[in-house]
């Protein structure tokens, strides 16, 4: 593996690892999705005070910081909450590991009016550096996982590519 392990893969790694696999390896297939043209409209919508993607080593990009000690992720929904809150976390681990100490995060969900306070912790810490070794593994391997059939595949971006 010579890419660094971005937010995006982490988050993928918990929604699916085969869609890990396929974004890794440099198959997209984001740009015509529906899903996706949402997302980018409400990053462009929401927040236009703040300043936004804040891009750290070319490995993780924070939607926003609102104060010294509060980083912001933005979702669109709560359907895979998990996977956005581990992305924070990694965001919080990474930043730790640089020498940045007590920062918290915050996953938001405007559309909802609601949003998530995030902390690390180490439980977090050990689970998230298991995760990076199995998502190795995983990007690693010459052929993707074997599709996982859940109730997110239907509007996934990679829907055709693994079901047709």
């Amino acid at each position: 593996m010579d890419k660094p392990i971005s937010g995006m893969m982490i988050y993928y790694y918990i929604v699916c690892k085969r869609k890990l696999w396929y974004f890794y390896n440099q198959i997209q297939m984001e740009g015509d999705n529906e899903n996706v043209k949402i997302g980018k409209v409400l990053d462009e919508n929401v927040y236009k005070r703040e300043e936004k993607h804040i891009n750290i080593d070319d490995v993780i990009n924070i939607d926003y910081i609102k104060s010294k000690c509060m980083l912001h992720e933005v979702k669109k929904s709560k359907k895979i909450e998990e996977a956005g809150i581990i992305q924070v976390k990694y965001y919080l681990y990474y930043l730790k590991h640089k020498g940045v100490e007590g920062i918290k995060g915050k996953v938001d969900y405007p559309l909802l009016k609601q949003s998530i306070d995030i902390e690390l912790t180490d439980k977090d810490e050990k689970y998230i550096e298991s995760s990076l070794i199995d998502l190795k593994e995983i990007v690693n391997a010459s052929l993707p996982p074997l599709l996982e059939k859940r109730k997110i595949c239907k509007s996934c971006a990679y829907f055709e590519l693994c079901y047709i």
